[in-house]
């Protein structure tokens, strides 16, 4: 039996995940919400530029699109697209009457360019847009009576009708997969199978708990975690792809990783984002001899899309045996640039670097994964009863790069769209009491032939060179060689891991690790399903791009 029941379980507690359980609360609708770590440990606490929305008197959503699809780069789906920008200022405002305080300028809202957007109109909480944000929200969850937050539970695996024999349909599995074509419709997951639930490990009693639900959402972020170099949190490990692809549900775009240009170099910055605002405000990156080398790559320089100023870097860097190139803000008042970059400016001071006075080094790192599981524009997966919103998945919005600030919008405007389709799904709450009356009893986590661990120097080894791996093999730029490579070793550890995982209790650092070698794996087979280079997948077997009328998807089902 179940520990725990539920109306919605949302695992993952970002942006998408809470603005999706205060929305549920508001309408009396029970919500389980399942969070690794604590609130402020999510990608979304961490961003720093801001939420991208046409409110700007010479902006409009067809030019949001514009730019979207520029940055896309002819991978996007017009009709995501539009879906999105359309709905921009509404969640902008939605935001604001929660209490959310975007900096304003002379009674309107300030707004910021980036990397690939033609006007400005990025809005923000000074640089630290996403901390703002989610300090609001927090305390908006706080006082949802209808939400139970179950804060250190690790979700495992979705728990499915057919997996358990609890309908004779449907198909799951874990199988190997396939690579479909573009227009393929057909679902990894029958109609006829549904999600029930999900398994968690809850961290501090040190046991695995049942939670039924009739609904399960996936907001879990992405998993940049799988690279050595990562402006993310450690809680981004691709959990939720790996999940829905085990449940049955395919996945796409998974090749095309966005590396964020310009992270801070330092041995101790394990992580410090310096956001794209500051090139959007007149910041200059230059080589160690002073050089400016984005003229060189791209018309645009330093305000081209993530993709081109991330490989113009590695690029570089490579070619000179530079550990780094630098940032250069100095030729900007030092009064304004405090004034705009506050909590950049105190950060990198932590690390002995003044931003008013001095480049600061600074290097690519993996940062937001452009694709993972397919959803339609309901948030609906494959599988029926479960949905997922944010960085997880693939709507189609995002193409072959993301335009910056376009994620945050995302997860907005999706977990509205997902708010509306379950409400009408699940039904009033005479609805709801009378499916609960009805559940099946769902089965206990079996750990009966299990032992604790005896040597868990094998999840740490694998975790690093798998990290490690990914970096140099499947990074920023790639060959066939270096993808072949990686696979074979990854499908070695995928056998190491599914070895232990099987003989042993599980824990948190197993549960990432699994995870991140099954979606190492479905990247590494969707680069090399990629006979082209495009937006952020650079193949130097594959320099060309392909014409425009033959640009696909990549689409892996479950076999």
């Amino acid at each position: 039996m179940a520990d725990r029941h539920f109306d919605v379980l949302i695992i993952g507690a970002g942006l998408g995940g809470i603005s999706l359980a205060l929305r549920l609360a508001e309408t009396g609708v029970r919500v389980g919400l399942v969070a690794k770590k604590p609130l402020d440990e999510c990608s979304s606490h961490w961003a720093q530029g801001g939420i991208a929305a046409a409110v700007g008197p010479d902006d409009s959503p067809e030019k949001h699109a514009a730019d979207t699809k520029i940055a896309g780069a002819g991978l996007c789906r017009s009709g995501t697209v539009d879906f999105v920008v359309e709905r921009a200022p509404t969640a902008i405002r939605w935001l604001a009457d929660r209490g959310v305080a975007f900096t304003m300028a002379n009674g309107h809202l300030d707004l910021h360019r980036e990397g690939g957007h033609s006007v400005r109109r990025v809005v923000h909480h000074a640089d630290d847009t996403g901390r703002a944000v989610m300090d609001v929200l927090r305390e908006r969850l706080r006082e949802a009576s209808a939400v139970t937050l179950l804060e250190d539970h690790f979700a495992i695996d979705l728990i499915t009708a057919k997996k358990f024999g609890l309908s004779s349909d449907g198909r799951g599995g874990s199988g190997s997969g396939s690579v479909a074509p573009a227009h393929e419709a057909a679902a990894g997951a029958s109609d006829r199978d549904r999600c029930l639930g999900a398994y968690a490990l809850d961290n501090a009693a040190g046991r695995v708990v049942t939670l039924a639900a009739d609904t399960v959402v996936l907001a879990s972020g992405g998993a940049s975690k799988v690279y050595l170099y990562t402006s993310n949190p450690d809680t981004s490990t691709g959990d939720g792809i790996a999940m829905a692809w085990r449940a049955g549900c395919r996945v796409a775009n998974l090749e095309f990783v966005q590396f964020h240009p310009t992270c801070l170099y330092h041995p101790k910055a394990k992580s410090l984002l310096i956001s794209e605002a500051v090139r959007g405000e007149g910041a200059l990156l230059r080589l160690p001899d002073g050089h400016r080398f984005m003229p060189d790559h791209d018309d645009r320089a330093e305000l081209a899309s993530r993709d081109v100023v991330a490989r113009a870097t590695d690029y570089e860097m490579k070619r000179g045996g530079f550990d780094s190139v630098y940032l250069d803000i100095t030729h900007k008042p030092a009064a304004e640039v405090l004034e705009h970059f506050p909590n950049i400016a105190a950060s990198c001071r932590e690390f002995g670097f003044d931003i008013t006075t001095e480049p600061v080094p600074v290097v690519p790192a993996a940062h937001y994964s452009c694709g993972g599981v397919v959803t339609d524009l309901e948030a609906k997966t494959d599988l029926p009863g479960l949905y997922a919103v944010g960085e997880c998945t693939f709507t189609g919005l995002h193409g072959a790069n993301r335009l910056a600030s376009n994620s945050l919008l995302e997860c907005m405007v999706f977990a509205e769209a997902a708010f509306e389709s379950i409400l009408a799904d699940i039904g009033g709450a005479s609805d709801r009491a009378l499916r609960a009356a009805e559940r099946p009893a769902l089965p206990a986590w079996d750990e009966s032939q299990v032992t604790d661990p005896d040597e868990m120097i094998v999840v740490s080894h694998n975790w690093d060179e798998l990290r490690r791996l990914m970096w140099d093999y499947v990074g920023i730029v790639r060959t066939n060689k270096r993808l072949e490579r990686a696979r074979r070793r990854v499908e070695l550890l995928r056998e190491e891991i599914a070895e232990f995982y099987g003989h042993f209790i599980v824990n948190s650092d197993l549960i990432e690790l699994r995870n991140l070698t099954l979606v190492a794996d479905l990247t590494i087979r969707s680069a090399l399903a990629r006979h082209e280079s495009r937006g952020l997948h650079f193949n130097r077997d594959y320099p060309e791009t392909l014409p425009a009328e033959e640009a696909r998807d990549t689409i892996l089902v479950p076999q």
